[in-house]
């Protein structure tokens, strides 16, 4: 069978986000989201305009793969170095209303839940990434050699 292990994640998030975007009335892009930056290590906001169903797909095979997260550690992913001027740059961790409403979002979708140590994929949601997972092994024939 195959799992989120066994395709690239890159194919896979924007399978899912392409999903999540056309097919999903759960995961909908919140207003403010067209005027904000991804943390504070980032000088702009996200070029792709919906940055916001690549964030979740992301967030949701990052929990199947990671679970049980929170939400600190899921900000620390995100996170990244955060330009000073002359002075040396430092680590910043990214944007916790972003992670914080992704979250919400697909635990509403029924995707993920929350348990003591965190969250955690559901039943249902990891069902649906190894599905998006088969299908895109069936359009990549040479990586169904390894």
């Amino acid at each position: 069978m195959t799992t989120v292990y066994d395709v690239p994640a890159d194919l896979l998030i924007d399978q899912i986000a392409k999903d999540f975007n056309e097919n999903n009335d759960k995961i909908t892009a919140p207003d403010w989201s067209s005027l904000v930056k991804t943390g504070v290590h980032k000088e702009r906001k996200p070029e792709n305009i919906d940055w916001w169903y690549v964030r979740c797909a992301s967030i949701l095979r990052r929990v199947y793969i990671d679970g049980p997260v929170g939400i600190n550690s899921l900000r620390t992913f995100y996170g990244g170095k955060k330009d000073r001027g002359v002075t040396p740059e430092t680590f910043r961790k990214g944007s916790g209303a972003i992670v914080r409403g992704a979250l919400q979002q697909l635990e509403e979708a029924g995707y993920i839940q929350k348990v003591d140590a965190g969250r955690i994929a559901t039943s249902e949601g990891k069902s649906f990434l190894d599905k998006n997972s088969a299908e895109i092994i069936k359009d990549i024939p040479e990586l169904e050699k390894y």
